[in-house]
């Protein structure tokens, strides 16, 4: 009978030391890793002219004049449903994708396996492969151990530091705040953001690497959801490999699988699972255990492919003697839901970009009062119109009221504005308190628009609104 006392509730988690691989889907990694972290560092470096007085950073997000620039694209406040489509656009995309090639992103393109990758590039530099560290860190503090530790941290630490200045560039104009960076001279609200992506890159990427995708990671728990039998996925093949075991150089492979038990899959993996226990949550579908069997394979003069990207149902044709299929299938259920999707989506979206207008109006009646009767009979309503300019160049307008006859249209402000003559500055927001005079109507509510027109130009905008009067004439 078990003691109470000798059952372990919570372990420490072991730090896994992944062995280096050479193999395509290593190499693919490094191009990937290169690729991602070049278009993250510069692009906010990239130059757009857009004009006078306007940002000229290819893609910025101005939270203080409330603007997001992407090249030739400008979105406002109240165009936020371009960025919605755009986010449900790379939702579906990413599902789609994961249809096809399992967990490709998580492999490949997710920031925190890029970063981690560099990490464990960088300490593998400076400390050696997996068995120099591991002795190293089991033996005593010695000279050698504080200097390559220390300098390992200090690398990671100017990497998370560079992580965090690009990441706020993009909300600033990357030159300016380099140069702010480089006298000490950052607001604090920068500061504060650089100094805390440093800190979570520095924590996640040399710390809790393959915890976070187990622990902390929605998508490792859902993506099976995306799966079906056709999904690219890392897979062992049992019936070739099993029964496993040491093998010797020349014994025969009579009554044997072709798995030699040498653990180089487990050694390498990041995650540090054993694919042969089938697939599993923490696996990314790097392929690096695919590159380890394969080498293995190679020295032992076997075919390639033990452990590689397959799906279920050639898996389960191999095991029942059927032929099997080509290794990727597109035109499935799945895949097709999912290109439907797509496409709606960006049709509407792009049709949203394309159709955006120079100039909105935005007119809101006055709640409270809703009219005010005049001592000739007359109905007064109150509103407050915004006109948006997006142009780059100042305009004047003037006010129109279609659906009824008005009688009189005033501005109220701290000075005279003409209606016919308003004046809106290039990239803003002009809002006027507008008066409407006019006789009693025939309904208590009419359905009125409100237009805002370019004086000298083309440009015009409307708002339906109501003209309110309270009693049937």
């Amino acid at each position: 009978m078990s003691n109470d006392s000798d059952i372990v509730y919570f372990s420490k988690q072991e730090k896994i030391y992944p062995r280096s691989v050479k193999g395509r889907y290593r190499t693919l990694r490094w191009l990937a890793m290169a690729a991602l972290l070049g278009i993250y560092y510069a692009v906010p470096w990239l130059r757009w002219d857009r004009g006078p007085h306007v940002p000229d950073q290819a893609v910025l997000i101005d939270m203080p004049s409330r603007r997001a620039y992407f090249f030739n694209i400008e979105i406002w406040p109240q165009e936020v449903y371009l960025l919605a489509g755009l986010l449900v656009l790379a939702a579906i995309g990413l599902f789609f994708v994961t249809s096809l090639f399992g967990r490709v992103w998580c492999g490949y393109a997710c920031p925190q396996t890029v970063w981690t990758d560099l990490f464990i590039a960088v300490e593998r530099f400076l400390q050696g492969d997996r068995n120099t560290q591991m002795r190293r860190d089991k033996g005593p503090w010695t000279f050698e151990k504080v200097w390559k530790k220390t300098a390992t941290h200090i690398v990671w630490i100017i990497i998370a530091l560079c992580t965090g200045g690009a990441w706020v560039f993009y909300f600033n104009d990357a030159p300016t705040l380099f140069d702010q960076i480089r006298h000490f001279d950052v607001s604090p609200v920068a500061g504060g953001w650089i100094l805390g992506l440093t800190a979570s890159t520095y924590f996640m990427a040399g710390f809790a690497r393959e915890q976070v995708c187990t622990y902390a990671c929605p998508y490792a728990r859902f993506q099976s959801a995306m799966f079906d039998p056709d999904t690219l996925i890392i897979s062992y093949d049992r019936e070739r490999g099993e029964p496993r075991g040491k093998h010797k150089l020349g014994q025969s492979w009579e009554g044997r699988g072709h798995c030699i038990d040498c653990t180089q899959c487990v050694i390498v993996c990041p995650a540090g699972i054993d694919i042969r226990e089938g697939l599993q949550m923490e696996c990314i579908a790097c392929g690096l255990c695919v590159d380890a069997c394969n080498d293995v394979m190679d020295r032992m003069t076997l075919p390639r492919g033990l452990i590689r990207y397959d799906t279920e149902n050639n898996y389960q044709a191999r095991k029942e003697g059927r032929p099997v299929e080509k290794p990727l299938r597109l035109l499935r259920p799945r895949t097709i839901y999912y290109t439907l999707i797509l496409t709606v989506v960006g049709a509407v979206t792009l049709y949203a970009l394309v159709t955006r207008t120079k100039v909105e109006l935005h007119a809101l009646h006055d709640r409270n009062p809703l009219y005010v009767k005049l001592s000739d009979g007359s109905i007064r309503n109150a509103y407050t119109v915004k006109i948006l300019n997006k142009t780059h160049q100042d305009r004047s307008f003037s006010l129109s009221v279609g659906g009824m006859a008005v009688r009189e249209t005033k501005i109220v402000s701290s000075g005279d504005i003409d209606p016919r003559n308003i004046g809106v500055l290039a990239d803003s927001v002009g809002q006027f308190r507008v008066m409407l005079t006019a006789d009693r109507q025939d309904s208590p509510r009419k359905e009125i628009e409100i237009t805002a027109t370019e004086n000298n130009g083309a440009l015009s905008a409307g708002s339906g609104t109501v003209f309110m009067s309270g009693e049937e004439k």
